[in-house]
């Protein structure tokens, strides 16, 4: 990975975190004002990502749209780590038949695809932003449960644990100070590459209706709004797209140098 590309991810990011947190000082207007004789403007200098069927300014409604959008790819996969560390430590310190289990229940989570998942659960509780970015969360999370389970093992045999036992430390001193800073350290790389995937994945729910809908300013319902104007009126679907192409890029390409640095050191 070259280090102009991890820079130029980094600034990316950096902006969209600016963004999500001062929306108002990139971009002022009101993201749901309407303004019916401006509706269908192509982009220009007054509006340069163009304007809706409803004249409300797309740059506005992106700008003010990052901020539900990156939340909702950092707490689906906030969810995501939690349940996966509950059954990761569950496996790697339970007994065997715990480990048993739970590895089976992990294989079978496995056999289908996480956006399946995904829609399974939004089928049975309904659809919403709270309940997509639990769904997304949940199908993150057999992943992540794989990788904590294995690295548990890994770390339980280490030898500062062992040192640890004989100096009498008790089992929660050692959870807390030894094995869960080494487990969730070597997580950091692999969330960093995580957000990417749950801002698609929470994005793709709401283009098909199952997440935030319109006329909400969230990358995803931008997209499913413009769909049905795509042949005439192509900005109102492609900077929305450009958005989280460009947030997913991002977060992976800073992830991936993340993790050549972390392997050089």
């Amino acid at each position: 990975m070259s280090r102009p590309a991890v820079i130029v991810a980094a600034a990316v990011l950096a902006f969209l975190v600016f963004a999500a947190l001062f929306p108002g000082v990139i971009a002022p207007g009101d993201p749901l004002a309407i303004h019916p004789l401006d509706s269908f403007r192509a982009p220009s200098f007054a509006h340069p990502f163009g304007t809706d069927e409803s004249g409300r300014d797309i740059f506005t409604r992106i700008i003010h749209g990052t901020g539900a959008s990156l939340t909702i790819g950092l707490s689906a996969t906030a969810i995501g780590v939690g349940l996966a560390l509950i059954l990761g430590l569950l496996s790697g310190l339970g007994p065997r038949w715990l480990d048993f289990g739970t590895t089976r229940f992990l294989e079978v989570l496995f056999a289908f695809p996480g956006l399946l998942l995904a829609l399974l659960f939004i089928v049975i509780y309904g659809p919403g932003v709270v309940t997509s970015t639990i769904a997304v969360g949940l199908a993150t999370a057999p992943g992540y449960a794989r990788i904590i389970r294995s690295q548990v093992r890994v770390v339980r045999r280490a030898p500062y644990l062992e040192a640890a036992l004989v100096l009498g430390r008790s089992p929660a001193h050692r959870l807390v100070r030894h094995l869960l800073p080494n487990v969730v350290g070597s997580l950091f790389v692999l969330v960093t590459l995580g957000i990417g995937q749950s801002i698609v994945w929470a994005s793709s729910l709401s283009y098909l209706g199952l997440g935030a809908v319109p006329p909400a300013a969230e990358w995803g319902a931008m997209l499913s709004a413009g769909r049905t104007y795509l042949g005439s009126f192509w900005w109102m679907t492609f900077f929305p797209g450009l958005f989280i192409v460009l947030a997913a890029v991002g977060t992976t390409l800073l992830g991936r140098g993340i993790q050549q640095g972390t392997r050089l050191r």
